[in-house]
C-alpha cells in the first residue's frame, strides 16, 4: 500500500532503525520467531506470534499507518522463494 509520504524503502530503513534503536534488546531472546509491527511514524509497535494479530492491532490505532513487519531473531519476517541467509550479530 502506497504511503504519500513515504517509499517502500524508507518505510523499510525507518523500521529496521526502530527496530535496532528501541525493540531489538527488549523482544531477543524470549520472542524468537514472533512478529514485531512498527508504525514508522509514532514508533509504536505489536508483538505477536500471529502476524495478522499484530498488524490488526497496529492499524486499529490509526487510520492508514506507515508499518514495517519484522521476525524476531530472523533478518526477513517471511521467506520468499528458497532459501535465506542466516544474519548472525
Amino acid at each position: 500500500m502506497p504511503y504519500p509520504n513515504y517509499t517502500s524503502e524508507e518505510i523499510a530503513r525507518r523500521g529496521r532503525e526502530i527496530y535496532d534503536r528501541k525493540i531489538r534488546d527488549q523482544v531477543e531472546p524470549q520472542h524468537k520467531g514472533s512478529f514485531v509491527v512498527i508504525d514508522v511514524e509514532t514508533e509504536e509497535y505489536e508483538l505477536d506470534a500471529d502476524e495478522m494479530a499484530a498488524v490488526d492491532r497496529a492499524k486499529a490505532k490509526r487510520e492508514q499507518p506507515p508499518l514495517f513487519l519484522i521476525r524476531v531473531g530472523f533478518p526477513t519476517a517471511v521467506m520468499l522463494g528458497g532459501g535465506f541467509r542466516l544474519e548472525t550479530r
